[in-house]
């Protein structure tokens, strides 16, 4: 009889856990096989790579160290939630599973095992309502900001005025991709554009009839949710179309160097949103080298720092480690449980000053929590690559979502949500 995967699972983790004087744990729901591995392996490495920082160079957080156990999901939600249950007797401080799939399966489990869930520009967008959604956060931004975010920047490029545009959606046909919809149909209607679905069956690869529909229709502009092998095979289409570059906007996950690399010189232009800064010539980088990379002790090949997905995972990781930190100042003492960091989460004042601390000035918007917000700011900038240079730039300022749209969006889903759960909102 083969071996369940929890069996499997507890005995991976029994090789990467880390020595016995760490005393705060942080497991990292990774995937580095499966359709999606190109895309999760940076986003890992960044992730763990922090943490080895901090243990290296700080003696930890608050000195205590971090264990780091990482659990093969292949971003497959069977498996999310298995590693999950493997780990959470570990007194596991927070998940950060990085699958939309695996956050709505996890949501009532860590609700009713007070663990935190950690979902950073992607899960349940109305956990952002942290009167309902107590136990799971998504600061700084959802998927519903990026829709608002994308579509106040073109807005802007278009004089105020979108009315009588076409706007197609080329989106990943799971509950991901699905996110940004309702947005988008009520932004539609509010701007005066024509709103265009194209559902891409997972993971991707085949994409024809959709480009040809897109070259029929003649949209004025493209956005994509997607995700691994779905973006380089969006892109390469939009080329062989010959659709505009600048035209055509990927959400956060639709945005990485894998992405725009196998296109070569033809992804010139591409733009894709992003809720933290870009490139390695942050202050934080050079401590990476110093006391990850060049000892050796970097997770990976050593090979992604700076990319977007592996700063990425390095924002997700800090912003884990700034709860922990805020937990352990609120509690009075380093040692900290599950539920003293969710206190943690929920009391996070990540401000520009902070932020230059952790050799990161600039990086991001400041995050101010509550027990209401657990969403963030909200904001976004736009990106462009530029393929001479392989380097994404800025090509937008901070743009605020649409609050009037999204903040009722958020409370009808929260509610319906609670009404389905038993769950009594608090924050009164």
């Amino acid at each position: 009889m083969k071996k369940s995967f929890a069996a499997l699972a507890a005995a991976a983790l029994a090789t990467t856990a880390a020595p016995a004087f760490a005393d705060l744990t942080v497991p990292n729901l990774s995937y580095r096989t499966g359709s999606y591995a190109a895309n999760g392996i940076p986003y890992a490495d960044g992730f763990a790579d922090y943490f080895t920082l901090l243990n290296e160079r700080d003696g930890g957080i608050g000195g205590e160290m971090v264990a780091v156990p990482e659990c093969e999901t292949a971003y497959n939600t069977e498996k999310g939630v298995e590693c999950y249950e493997s780990t959470k007797g570990m007194d596991a401080l927070a998940y950060n599973p990085l699958s939309t799939g695996i956050t709505y399966q996890l949501i009532p489990k860590v609700t009713a095992d007070n663990h935190v869930l950690y979902t950073p520009g992607y899960g349940r967008t109305s956990a952002a309502n942290g009167s309902v959604f107590e136990w799971v956060f998504n600061y700084p931004a959802n998927y519903w900001d990026g829709a608002s975010v994308a579509v106040k920047y073109l807005l802007n490029e278009n004089g105020g005025d979108l009315a009588g545009k076409k706007i197609a959606l080329v989106y990943h046909n799971s509950a991901y991709g699905k996110e940004p919809i309702r947005t988008l149909e009520e932004l539609a209607k509010k701007h005066g554009f024509e709103l265009k679905l194209l559902p891409v069956d997972p993971p991707g690869q085949e994409q024809k009839s959709q480009w040809l529909q897109i070259r029929r229709d003649k949209p004025d502009y493209v956005l994509m949710w997607g995700w691994g092998v779905m973006n380089q095979v969006a892109i390469q289409e939009a080329v062989n179309i010959r659709f505009p570059m600048e035209n055509f906007i990927g959400v956060w996950w639709s945005g990485s160097e894998n992405d725009v690399g196998p296109a070569g010189d033809k992804a010139m232009g591409y733009k894709s949103i992003s809720f933290h800064g870009v490139g390695d010539d942050f202050p934080i980088y050079a401590d990476l080298k110093e006391y990850v990379f060049d000892p050796g002790k970097a997770a990976g090949a050593g090979d992604n720092l700076g990319n977007v997905l592996y700063s990425r995972g390095m924002y997700a990781a800090m912003i884990i480690s700034e709860a922990i930190r805020t937990a352990q100042e609120i509690a009075g003492h380093a040692s900290v449980t599950p539920t003293e960091v969710r206190d943690g989460f929920e009391n996070l004042n990540l401000t520009q000053e902070r932020l230059t601390e952790l050799g990161l000035p600039g990086f991001a918007q400041e995050i101010q929590a509550s027990c209401a917000d657990h969403g963030g700011p909200g904001s976004a900038m736009i990106l462009q690559w530029d393929s001479s240079t392989k380097k994404w730039s800025a090509v937008s300022d901070w743009i605020e979502s649409d609050a009037e749209i999204l903040d009722p969006l958020i409370a009808e889903d929260s509610a319906a949500f609670a009404a389905e759960s038993g769950i009594t909102p608090r924050c009164n």
